[in-house]
């Protein structure tokens, strides 16, 4: 990351034209275009949902840009919620309602189906094995036909794959070669759409902090409302009614995303090489900067050594000490610490923002320790409130970072090499915490885990283009 008193110095600046925003003249809009007065004005409130209005960032009255960027104009913060950053929150949150159903619905259909447990690990992985592989080619994608296409694309293949499984599961027992192509599919939809989430943040909004904080916040609501929605409607109906409902949101999102009207990106229609030399090239640009690849080489770490065995040792030790419904409890704990954290980043506005979010980091090590030391069920909900407010507050501090300091053309494949190293190593983390808990024990893994999050955090708050980049944007 470029160093933010001192920016010649720094071999980043040379080469990242977003440090140094050059506005341009917000168009005069016309009587069609002039956004109604918003009540999010008041940078104290989360207001929710006003009528909708015409007009705003990626409308007819607006370029449709972040405030970071370098050919975008930057009005105030109640610009928030016009009318394509509202239609992208509905498809957004909706959409990760539908996620939210999948582990319950495969859970439900192939157990109760007769199938073994193995089936539904299997079948989780045919969904997370084509996204991590795939996004990468999403982000190119993306950058050549435009985040929104590919995301509507994306929805309509994850509509078609969960509809069949609902009428799969609905009409009797579908063989597992089906159920693990279908979800395949469902996790090449994903790809696909996880890409231009990024760059279209700042096209939606021209205040990305507040955008990315509000996102969290409903992303935490949903990550709990979508297993609890599922767990009911299968006790009242069956696996393939909760398929049939996960196939409705994604037919919202990208109704949602087909009503969207972004005004074109300069980029758009830049002449394009063949798809490998835009792969290469976006490994350039991610190369090119030192801030990005070090904090998502450190992540690589942290993802493989602490989130990735955390939520295993945390079902195991908390379900075998306290039963399933308090680790449910603590889940749920978990999502409401996230809210905090999104209603934090909501408020405040760091200047060094990277520096910021690591610096809420080692609270994530509480609930590891506290879980390592068999604390009672109170403590290890504090840790996990914790936990959960930490990683969100950080979460938005990053997203914005990278949407902001970008240059929109390379942002789409950037922020897939996010993606997918850090799917990967989660993952990775995940499948060796159980043999490496036998062979060492749960507890002194977990204490494991504690110290390399600490030297995470320290090493991203001593690496000097992490820890002095600036904030770009509305203060």
């Amino acid at each position: 990351m470029e160093k933010p008193t001192e920016r010649a110095s720094i071999p980043d600046a040379a080469r990242d034209t977003r440090t140094t925003p050059t506005p341009t003249p917000t168009p005069t809009p016309s009587p069609l275009t002039t956004p109604d007065p918003n009540p999010l004005a008041d940078p104290n409130a989360l207001a929710t949902l006003p009528p909708l209005d015409p007009g705003g960032p990626g409308g007819s009255a607006g370029t449709g840009l972040g405030a970071g960027s370098s050919f975008g104009s930057a009005p105030g913060p109640a610009r928030l919620w016009n009318r394509n950053f509202r239609y992208f929150f509905v498809a957004r949150t909706v959409a990760l309602f539908g996620d939210g159903m999948i582990p319950v619905a495969l859970t439900a259909g192939l157990l109760g189906a007769g199938r073994p447990a193995s089936s539904v690990g299997f079948a989780l992985a045919a969904w997370m094995g084509p996204l991590a592989v795939f996004v990468l080619f999403g982000g190119v994608l993306a950058d050549r036909f435009t985040p929104r296409r590919m995301m509507i694309i994306a929805d309509v293949l994850r509509l078609l794959g969960a509809s069949v499984l609902a009428v799969a599961f609905t009409t009797g027992n579908p063989p597992l070669w089906a159920v693990y192509a279908l979800s395949s599919v469902a996790g090449v939809g994903a790809a696909l759409f996880q890409p231009g989430v990024a760059s279209t943040v700042p096209r939606v909004s021209t205040d990305v902090q507040r955008a990315n904080a509000v996102l969290r916040v409903a992303e935490a609501l949903m990550t709990m409302a979508g297993p609890a929605f599922a767990g009911v409607l299968v006790g009242l109906a069956s696996a393939g009614a909760v398929y049939a409902a996960n196939a409705a949101t994604f037919a919202v999102s990208g109704a949602c995303l087909f009503l969207m009207r972004l005004a074109p990106a300069p980029h758009d229609d830049a002449e394009r090489g063949t798809f490998t030399a835009e792969l290469v090239d976006g490994w350039r640009e991610f190369r090119a900067r030192s801030w990005l690849w070090g904090v998502i080489a450190v992540w690589t770490v942290y993802g493989f050594a602490v989130l990735g065995p955390m939520l295993p040792l945390t079902a195991v030790l908390v379900t075998e000490a306290h039963g399933s419904g308090a680790y449910g409890m603590l889940m749920a704990v978990n999502g409401a610490g996230s809210v905090v954290g999104g209603l934090l980043a909501l408020r405040l506005r760091p200047s060094h923002p990277l520096a910021a979010g690591a610096v809420a980091l080692p609270l994530v090590a509480v609930s590891l320790l506290v879980l390592a030391l068999g604390m009672p069920v109170p403590v290890l909900a504090a840790g996990q409130l914790l936990a959960g407010g930490s990683a969100a507050f950080w979460l938005v501090m990053w997203s914005t970072t990278v949407q902001t300091h970008v240059p929109p053309e390379a942002l789409n494949r950037l922020h897939a090499y996010d993606v997918a190293g850090s799917l990967l190593m989660v993952a990775a983390g995940r499948a060796l915490a159980g043999p490496v808990a036998e062979a060492v024990g749960a507890p002194e893994l977990l204490v494991a885990a504690a110290v390399i999050n600490l030297g995470v955090v320290a090493v991203l708050l001593v690496a000097r283009p992490i820890r002095e980049l600036k904030r770009i944007g509305p203060g």
